[in-house]
């Protein structure tokens, strides 16, 4: 058998393979949509939030509602360079410009005083990531829209169970994103969810995700508007259920394995993990670790190691300006610079505490090397 550490897995029990299969079997006809729209219903509650439409997975939630902004050729739409492609995807396809600006050095998020001096004339949108978890600082940033009449859209794929007070992660913009892919804290296989308290919005959405259909135009298959298929399969959903039944394990399980990483590492020198700045909850989707400078510990140096460990692990997500598609942004030194010596540990939720200590030694063989 092999001892090698994947980086992540699902948490599926029989509740999931209960659902799936009632979905599979019976889930046609006139009960085709049972599963999404009880999806829909219980995750909405569970964020405490008017509206939620499941949808074929969090690009599209997010392509979905950039478009009902009406973000279009000309808008410009600020992001913190530090993350993946889905987010800014959207943004091109929609004929949008993005705007990379840089990070802070502890949250790894969106740098609200880069975000004010990046603003123009042309600015529609801002979009706040919640990286691996850490809260973007949504005070400053709801602030900053309201003084400029900029919507802010919150991509909280990486951040359920995290919050601000009270307040859950997705749940302040003018709508936020979820991500239900097989790596996320709660899954449908590949899925997502556009999640909303404007009605007006949803509404907009609703259109837009059904191929411009609206449910109150009384000819049968007459689209008002060219719209889109980001639609969620009911048998996902159904996964989907089963697992927001039990999102608080699953969240509690996040947490538990930050805390063990915490105790395995509490007293290495250079090294420092996820942040929990006071007043916010992070759901530590994916704990990194962060080599300080001095260390001379980097991206390449960590990857080979964990490979001749036999432990999968992923790099910190490059800038986007780095890519080729992009123009580089070398101001955008912080989010170049942690980057290049950082690494994100494994977390699946049944990880037991020998393969967590596995991986601590990694970090602490590469100190001492």
């Amino acid at each position: 058998m092999s001892n090698r550490i994947a980086y992540t897995k699902p948490s599926i029990t029989e509740l999931e393979v209960q659902y799936a299969t009632d979905a599979a079997r019976h889930g046609w006809g006139p009960r085709c949509y049972d599963y999404i729209h009880r999806l829909e219903r219980d995750f909405a509650a569970h964020l405490g939030v008017k509206h939620a439409i499941a949808t074929s997975s969090c690009t599209g939630a997010l392509h979905l509602g950039l478009a009902a902004l009406g973000i279009g050729p000309g808008d410009e739409v600020i992001l913190a360079d530090s993350n993946w492609i889905a987010s800014v995807a959207p943004v091109v396809h929609l004929g949008g410009t993005p705007v990379f600006v840089d990070i802070l050095s502890d949250t790894w998020c969106l740098d609200p005083a880069r975000v004010e001096a990046a603003i123009t004339p042309r600015t529609k949108a801002i979009i706040a990531v919640h990286l691996y978890g850490s809260m973007s600082d949504m005070d400053r940033l709801m602030d900053i829209g309201k003084r400029h009449g900029v919507a802010i859209v919150e991509d909280a794929a990486e951040a359920i169970g995290s919050a601000r007070g009270d307040q859950k992660a997705g749940s302040m913009g003018a709508f936020g994103t979820f991500s239900f892919h097989g790596t996320k804290t709660m899954t449908t296989g590949e899925g997502g969810m556009l999640v909303t308290n404007d009605s007006d919005l949803w509404r907009r959405v609703t259109v837009l995700s059904n191929h411009g259909r609206d449910a109150s135009e009384p000819r049968q298959f007459f689209p008002l508007v060219t719209g889109y298929k980001f639609k969620m399969s009911n048998i996902a959903a159904a996964i989907g259920c089963a697992q927001v039944e039990r999102i608080d394990e699953l969240i509690a399980g996040k947490r538990r394995i930050m805390d063990r990483y915490r105790v395995l590492l509490r007293d290495v020198d250079g090294v420092s993990l996820n942040v929990e700045p006071e007043g916010t909850t992070n759901g530590y989707w994916m704990p990194t670790a962060v080599f300080e400078r001095k260390t001379g510990v980097t991206r390449e140096r960590l990857m080979a190691a964990f490979a001749d460990a036999d432990i999968d692990a992923r790099v910190f997500f490059w800038p986007l300006s780095d890519l080729p598609m992009f123009t580089p942004r070398p101001e955008n030194a912080e989010s170049r610079s942690i980057a290049g010596r950082a690494i994100n540990l494994p977390s699946y939720h049944d990880m037991d505490g020998n393969a967590q200590a596995r991986v601590a030694d990694v970090l602490k063989h590469l100190l001492r090397a």
